[in-house]
Formats: C-alpha cells, sequence, structure tokens
C-alpha cells in the first residue's frame, strides 16, 4: 500500500462532511482520539489507514490492541468473506467453532482447556467472575490500581482508576490494590530494594481489607490503560501464590497481552505465573467482537455456571465470530507472529531509547514486544506529567504529519499491529521524532 501520504488539510472536506453527518444524531461519549481527529475512514491495508480524501497513514493504534492481523489481512479477510455466504448466526455447532476449541486449546497457558464464547471483553470477564465465585463458593474479588477490565458494573468495580467516577454505585465485594508499577511505585521505593512490597501488602490486604472470603484476584499480565505498565517477572507469580494461599482462583485478564502482542504467546509466559482462568479478547478476533473465557475442566463444572445456559451469551460463539477467531489465532500461531512481535518491538525500543537521549520530556521508555510506552513528564526527578491539553497537541500534530498512534496522554502507548514490518515502524517513529521536536523546540511541555 506505500507509505504515508497527506494531500490536503487535515481533517480533509470529505471527512468534515462525513463526521458532521454523523454526529447530527452519535451519542456523545466515543473514543477522544476519534472525535479529536476528526477524520473518516476509507481503506486499511497491513498498518497503514487511507481516510475518504486519499490521505494515507501510518497506524499504531490498530484499535487499541484489537488489530492483531493488520487491517484486512488475505486470510482474515477470505475466512469471513467465505463464512458469510454460509452461516452467520446460531448456538449450533459450527465447524469453524469446533475447530477454534481446538487451535485455543493447544496455544493455551497452564494447561487449561475449556473455552467459552462471548461477544466483548467486559462480558468475558463478568462471567470469568461469576465462575470463580460458585467454583469457590465465595463472593470478593480483588483487582489492582490501574487496573481495567471493562464497562459493565462489576468490571468498573475492579477499576483501579479515576475514569470510574461518577458511574457508581458499583456491586459489593470489590477490594484494589497496588500494581508494581516501578516507574510510579506507590510506596516510593525502588525494585529490586523493594523486596516487592506491593505483593506483601496485596497478602494484608486480602486478609485486613476484603469484606470476606476472597473468590479470585484478577490482574492483567501487563497493565493497558494505565500506560503499557511492565510489572516485575517476580510480581505475578507473587500475585497467584497469595491468590492461592487466600483458597481464591487467580485470573489472568490476556485482553491486550494474549495472542502475541508481548513478543510471547502469552502475557504470563514472561514470568511463568499459572493462572486458573484466562479471559481473552481483542487479538483474539483482530477486529471482529469476540471474546472469551479459558479455565481448566475441573473448574468449568462449577455449577451453575455449567448449566445447560448457564454461561451463554446468544452472540457468542455465532458461525461468523468463530470464522473470525479461527482465522486470527489460526494465522498468529502458523505465522508466529509474537516472533515478530518480539523482533519489530526490539528495534522500536532501541529508537524511542534514543529518543529519550534526546529530549528531556522522556521519562521513561518501556516495552515487551509490540507493547510499548513512553513518560512525557515536565521533569524527570519529579516525575509529573505533561499536561493533558499539551499532550492532544501532539496528537493531533502527530495526525497532520501521518501518524496515528496514542500520543494524547502523557503515558503514551504504542501497539501496532503484529503484522507491522521494520520499515513501517521506523517510519512512524520518524514522524513521532517530528512530533517530538516540535514539542521541544516549542517548550510547551514545560
Amino acid at each position: 500500500m506505500g507509505h504515508v501520504r497527506i494531500q490536503t488539510e487535515i481533517p480533509g472536506p470529505r471527512s468534515k462532511e462525513l463526521v458532521a453527518k454523523e454526529q447530527e444524531h452519535l451519542a456523545p461519549g466515543l473514543q477522544g482520539f476519534a472525535l479529536w481527529a476528526g477524520v473518516a475512514m476509507d481503506t486499511g491495508e497491513g498498518s497503514y489507514l487511507t481516510d475518504v480524501d486519499g490521505n494515507r497513514y501510518v497506524d499504531l493504534i490498530g484499535g487499541i490492541g484489537v488489530n492483531a492481523l493488520g487491517h484486512c489481512h488475505p486470510k482474515y479477510v477470505a475466512a469471513l468473506t467465505e463464512q458469510t455466504k454460509k452461516l452467520t448466526v446460531g448456538s449450533l455447532t459450527s465447524a469453524p467453532r469446533a475447530e477454534l476449541m481446538h487451535q485455543v486449546a493447544e496455544m493455551a497457558p497452564n494447561g487449561l482447556d475449556k473455552l467459552q464464547l462471548y461477544s466483548g471483553g467486559a462480558e468475558a470477564v463478568e462471567s470469568a467472575l461469576r465462575l470463580a465465585r460458585v467454583y469457590t463458593g465465595r463472593q470478593d474479588v480483588v483487582g489492582f490500581w490501574g487496573g481495567f477490565h471493562g464497562k459493565t458494573a462489576g468490571a468498573m468495580a475492579l477499576m483501579g482508576s479515576e475514569a470510574r467516577h461518577g458511574f457508581g454505585p458499583f456491586p459489593s465485594g470489590t477490594t484494589q490494590v497496588p500494581y508494581a508499577d516501578c516507574y510510579r511505585c506507590p510506596f516510593g521505593l525502588k525494585y529490586p530494594s523493594c523486596g516487592l512490597a506491593c505483593a506483601e501488602f496485596m497478602r494484608k490486604s486480602l486478609k485486613q481489607q476484603a469484606q470476606g472470603p476472597v473468590a479470585a484476584v484478577i490482574a492483567e499480565p501487563m497493565q493497558g490503560t494505565a500506560g503499557n505498565v511492565i510489572p516485575p517477572p517476580e510480581f505475578l507469580p507473587a500475585v497467584a501464590d497469595v491468590a492461592h494461599e487466600a483458597g481464591a482462583l487467580f485470573i489472568a485478564d490476556e485482553m491486550i497481552t494474549g495472542f502475541g502482542r508481548t513478543g510471547k504467546p502469552w502475557g504470563v509466559d514472561h514470568s511463568g505465573a499459572k493462572p486458573d482462568i484466562v479471559t481473552l479478547g481483542k487479538a483474539f478476533g483482530s477486529g471482529f467482537p469476540v471474546s472469551g473465557v479459558l479455565t481448566r475442566t475441573e473448574i468449568a463444572q462449577a455449577k451453575p455456571w455449567s448449566n445447560p445456559s448457564g454461561a451463554s451469551s446468544s452472540y457468542g460463539g455465532n458461525p461468523l465470530a468463530s470464522a473470525a477467531a479461527l482465522a486470527s489465532v489460526r494465522t498468529i500461531r502458523e505465522e508466529r507472529l509474537w516472533e515478530n512481535a518480539a523482533k519489530v518491538g526490539a528495534f522500536m525500543l532501541e529508537q524511542l531509547q534514543a529518543m529519550k537521549e534526546r529530549y528531556p520530556f522522556i521519562g521513561e521508555v518501556r516495552g515487551a514486544g509490540l507493547f510499548l510506552a513512553i513518560e512525557v513528564v515536565k521533569d524527570r526527578t519529579t516525575k509529573e506529567p505533561v499536561s493533558s491539553a499539551v499532550m492532544r497537541e501532539v496528537y493531533m500534530s502527530g495526525v497532520r504529519r501521518g501518524l496515528l498512534a496514542m500520543t494524547y496522554s502523557p503515558h503514551i502507548r504504542l501497539q501496532p499491529a503484529l503484522t507491522i514490518t521494520r520499515e513501517a515502524a521506523a517510519e512512524a517513529l520518524g514522524l513521532l521524532d517530528e512530533v517530538f521536536r516540535e514539542l521541544h523546540e516549542s517548550g510547551r511541555w514545560r
């Protein structure tokens, strides 16, 4: 498809027309970066998008980790095209769903071998929580500061950020504890001399803060919404150990880290942590709304979750969704896309490290595969973030150059398609460097 090409003002006239038409009836609350950009897309291929005015962008947003295969991967397009000609809805067994079960089980971490399908991430998380509660006979669930598991009531009760303010009340029986965010340690300590204080604090919290016996501890192996936070490798096994010591299950929310994003098949593979339940999404369907709950046979038998219709979803696992998920998982496995994520991600991280040397407002860069982050700060010592208003200007500066990236927050997240080439990554980072140079010269970051 070629390289970035900007041939009109951004947004262009046709984009303005379509956005204005949509806004006549679109309710508020759309993702901010889509509203701020004001562009309407027409086509996509690989890591590039072309808008309705013919402008071409390099895409590092990828549906916020959804676009694993890149836009319109030929195998994915063929699978969905073929399935739409056959059958699209229904809960009866289909060939794609039967094969999908085996593909996921063969790839699954820790011998997990039972899969139930849903249509969205929060729906899968809610089902995982229900399963943990009926299996253990307990009610309380522990989550983490910075955690994000969806926007349904049960999932938001575990949200560890200000983003949930104003949406309550939430279901009771939840507790949040600090995550191992070493760049902004909640205890003001330094790793590794901290002795993993966050894990010990969690152990005490399960005894003293929880309202009752704990059914589950849910954690992202690496936190996405919090800023692509990568904990020390000892942290997740410690979380699992604390959960099991308390008689609870450990749920790994692999919505964003699963299926190769971090340079390994699963986020838990970086630490060896052994989850009892794993939630799947995003890359699972590579754009199609499909999610899942993956667990062991013993746990899956718990009633009433295992009763007929006890864990089902009207949309979950329909023939079209199964075909999409099968195409995604099979392609990721056949092309071993976690290896490309590791290779290109290492290149990107090296380039970002070089940018850190050039720009004093870059406090930290970090990454695991194509799960990368940049902390943009006013001062490296205080780590005070650059204002959100300035970062939105940074975002639009990139959009006008043909760069789509999550640069609108001082906790920049980069998570392109797992198929991105080194050349496309280099082009994107070149544009990002231009944006940072402009920010540096303006002095607005101070």
